[in-house]
């Protein structure tokens, strides 16, 4: 049927099958137990047929670009057996898709005019400015940090495990110690670096890399690239809120 009906309409067709619980339970609580209409039915539907359609073209430009000049990178970089060169790649892949995360640029900005009105930082637009870059700019090292982490443990085949314990162990001494108003931005920037531009980019990494070397395995190596991104922001923001508060 898929091939009846084309390539395009077939992706499509499988954005709305995703999109459809989400669309159902909506429908359900508003109708059934609120029991109210759905206030602006036209614009709603024509911006679910905007998803619908950015969906699909997200997707497909992952599968055409995304995914296979991370893992083509990966494949040259382990090819060449140039340590140095890999490491540098990872860190500024994972430092320049961080910085441009559309959700992190947000959670900073809110970061920022919320730190203002409880007078943590002087209410100026600049200062809310220099806050914000600054946010950023430490969870965009964190995750830089945190990829090159990842790829030399895919390099050496450590067991992924005991440096997520280890991780995490840290952001619990972290939260005891760093100021109160700073601990839910920093759980929070542990989520929003792994949004739509990093973690394509740096799954294709690690997969690449992993297929690339001797005596890896894609499946048990080739992951936990992401797992890395979430964890270092926390303690990284943390800290930044530890100097920030001095």
């Amino acid at each position: 049927m898929k091939a009846a009906l084309g390539p395009i309409l077939a992706e499509l067709l499988d954005s709305v099958r995703d999109l459809l619980p989400i669309i159902l339970v909506i429908g359900f609580f508003q109708l059934v137990v609120l029991r109210q209409p759905i206030p602006n039915f036209g614009e709603i539907a024509l911006g679910i047929g905007f998803v619908v359609v950015g969906l699909t073209l997200f997707i497909k430009g992952l599968n055409l670009g995304l995914f296979p000049i991370g893992e083509t990178m990966a494949y040259e970089f382990a090819r060449k057996g140039n340590l140095f060169w890999l490491l540098c790649f990872a860190f500024a892949l994972g430092f320049g898709t961080t910085i441009a995360e559309p959700a992190l640029i947000a959670v900073a900005n809110e970061a920022a005019m919320i730190a203002a009105d409880q007078k943590m930082i002087d209410s100026g637009q600049d200062a809310q400015d220099s806050y914000a870059l600054g946010l950023r700019i430490t969870v965009a090292l964190s995750v830089g940090m945190a990829i090159v982490v990842g790829v030399f443990r895919i390099i050496m085949g450590w067991p992924i495990q005991y440096l997520i314990v280890v991780g995490y162990i840290g952001v619990v001494v972290m939260t005891i110690f760093a100021p109160r108003e700073i601990i839910g931005i920093a759980y929070d920037s542990g989520g929003v670096t792994t949004s739509t531009i990093t973690v394509p980019l740096v799954t294709a990494l690690g997969v690449g890399l992993a297929s690339s070397i001797k005596g890896r395995n894609p499946m048990t190596d080739g992951f936990g690239l992401i797992a890395f991104a979430s964890l270092t922001p926390m303690i990284f923001v943390m800290g930044y809120g530890m100097v920030i508060q001095q």
